[in-house]
């Protein structure tokens, strides 16, 4: 009933009625990121013996932890924490980098900037789009989705949402590899 409410509303038009239904799914999605996710499943992903994930992905319900599809988003989540290589996600949300790390960051990208000879006016906005990068590479929820790079997990959480009818957080990851430093 929700795609023939789309089709309508987008006169018959596919592709708007899929934005249509997309925004949709993203508004149901921002309704529900308040509630509370206590249930959920910790899921699990080895690859090949040599990379091994842990992640716990919450919801609401455990009605909705059992359900196939959240179930296969927890193990899609624990893949693309396996995939991303050669870097690994550190964080699940971008607020979860500490502050250190971050003026780390910055001051190693201004410096990096700054040895480029690029205007001092234009050095600020280089850094702040090289930490658009950083993000998109550190935080897992900023990631492209390994499935789908035109989307992020994010993106890719929300779509569920919006099918689930149920708010999802993933809560924390490890990722474990072979040989790594100590």
């Amino acid at each position: 009933m929700e795609c023939k409410k789309a089709l309508v509303d987008a006169a018959g038009d596919v592709d708007e009625a899929v934005t249509i239904l997309r925004k949709r799914g993203q508004a149901a999605a921002e309704k529900k990121a308040g509630r509370t996710t206590s249930e959920g499943l910790i899921g699990s992903y080895v690859h090949g013996g040599k990379i091994g994930v842990l992640i716990e992905v919450n919801c609401e319900t455990d009605f909705v932890a059992k359900t196939p599809q959240f179930q296969e988003l927890v193990k899609d989540l624990a893949m693309q924490v396996a995939a991303a290589s050669p870097a690994p996600a550190r964080f699940v949300r971008r607020e979860d980098v500490p502050e250190e790390v971050l003026a780390k960051e910055r001051e190693i990208l201004k410096s990096q900037a700054e040895s480029s000879g690029k205007p001092a006016q234009v050095i600020d906005k280089i850094v702040d789009g090289k930490l658009g990068k950083f993000y998109s590479e550190a935080v897992l929820l900023e990631q492209p989705f390994i499935k789908n790079p035109d989307t992020t997990v994010q993106q890719h959480i929300t779509s569920k949402i919006s099918i689930l009818k149920e708010n999802i957080q993933v809560r924390r990851f490890a990722r474990f590899e072979r040989g790594e430093p100590i």
